[in-house]
């Protein structure tokens, strides 16, 4: 059976504010809801006062990159899916995302539709078949 999408909250975060829009109304626009965080702190306080089921991080943002924070949100919520995004995904970076248990990095510019089909095999890995609210699955077939 199939989960629809309006249960799943997905913390965006990005210190660029169009990325993080662009992205929050893509995630929207699937049935998500999204939570938008501008920096690593704040990502943290979200995580600690809500209930978060995805997480997109922007490596490179001012006080803590990306891993930083994803090292710290693991202290809260160990199992939470992560997606990293960033403009420099080199051979070094992938090996620490690796490390850090990253689901993927996706690299900048962002295209929308490589986001969320990474989005949803995230939730699907975590979380079991997600579905659209407009019926479509994961696969993007219809759903009977």
């Amino acid at each position: 059976m199939a989960v629809t999408t309006q249960r799943f909250s997905i913390l965006i975060t990005d210190d660029d504010q169009d990325v993080r829009e662009a992205l929050g109304e893509l995630v929207e626009s699937k049935g998500f809801r999204p939570i938008l965080a501008s920096h690593g702190e704040e990502a943290l306080e979200i995580v600690q006062s809500e209930p978060i089921h995805l997480v997109t991080l922007d490596m490179h943002m001012p006080k803590l990159t990306g891993l930083e924070t994803l090292q710290l949100v693991r202290q809260i919520n160990a199992l939470l899916p992560a997606i990293l995004i960033t403009a420099d995904a080199t051979l070094e970076l992938m090996r620490q995302a690796f490390h850090a248990q990253v689901f993927s990095v996706v690299p900048k510019p962002v295209n929308p539709h490589v986001v969320l089909k990474t989005m949803l095999r995230a939730l699907d890995r975590v979380y079991g078949t997600v579905e659209f609210h407009q019926s479509t699955t994961i696969t993007g077939e219809p759903t009977p």
